[in-house]
């Protein structure tokens, strides 16, 4: 199984579009493109959103798959991860299909979203299949709910234990939300009392992302940076693209 990357590059998510930041990444080819700049910045690893013709959020596989192709063509040596994030479109089955269809290197999952129906057989089967099939699974945790939610499933054996990555987010997909360093406190403290042995990294957003990710690796952790979560630099200048968020943190932090 693939551990996380040291440094992910998140370019888009599913939310922002040109209207954002005209530099939003939106096709295959434009995600292509970002993949490549990021990767000369210093990235070395990518969180993959796949978009539909009109820019919207999408888990089609055959999309995926395309991305994919083109991706390890042009860049063979970054690490991708896809995600199977609903926002309020796909079932728990459909996040499941997508990842069975693909078979990932690498997939974040919402531990929210994958049991919004209840623990049920399907879900907990999906999270040993990745195991038996070297899929890296990330679990999105956003706070106190979730990490009571995993600390029950790891204490019951209801989800394997071995490889466990995390991403811990501080904050919300929130209008004008801005994570603070502190917002990660909680995270570590839950890690220390469960004494939980993980592969972690952490993404914040606003103007203090960059605080925020040095926080993070002081702590021990990895980082994601990029578009999806923020577009400013440490100074409070908007970034001109995803590789120079990425070149700022990869100058101001070498060993991420």
């Amino acid at each position: 199984m693939i551990s996380l990357p040291a440094l992910m590059v998140a370019p888009n998510g599913a939310r922002k579009l040109k209207s954002d930041h005209a530099a939003i990444p939106l096709s295959i080819d434009e995600t292509v493109e970002t993949a490549v700049a990021c990767y000369r910045a210093g990235a070395t690893g990518l969180h993959l959103h796949v978009r539909d013709a009109d820019g919207g959020h999408s888990l089609s596989a055959a999309l995926y798959q395309q991305a994919i192709g083109e991706l390890k063509n042009a860049v063979p040596e970054l690490i991708l991860q896809i995600t199977t994030e609903a926002v309020g479109q796909y079932t728990p089955e459909q996040q499941r299909q997508v990842v069975r269809d693909v078979h990932p290197q690498l997939v974040s999952v919402s531990l929210a979203e994958m049991f919004s129906e209840g623990k049920t057989p399907d879900a907990l089967d999906f999270y040993r299949w990745c195991q038996a099939e070297a899929i890296g699974v990330q679990h999105i945790l956003y706070g106190e709910d979730d990490l009571t939610a995993l600390t029950q499933l790891l204490s019951t054996e209801s989800i394997p234990s071995d490889n466990l990555q995390l991403l811990f987010v501080l904050g919300r997909y929130t209008s004008g939300q801005q994570s603070s360093p502190a917002d990660i406190e909680p995270f570590m403290q839950w890690l220390d009392e469960h004494a939980i042995q993980a592969d972690w990294a952490l993404c914040a957003f606003g103007k203090q992302e960059t605080a925020c990710l040095n926080h993070g690796l002081l702590r021990g952790g990895k980082i994601r940076v990029g578009f999806e979560n923020s577009f400013w630099n440490e100074d409070g200048s908007l970034a001109v693209d995803n590789a120079e968020r990425v070149a700022e943190v990869k100058t101001k932090f070498p060993r991420a």
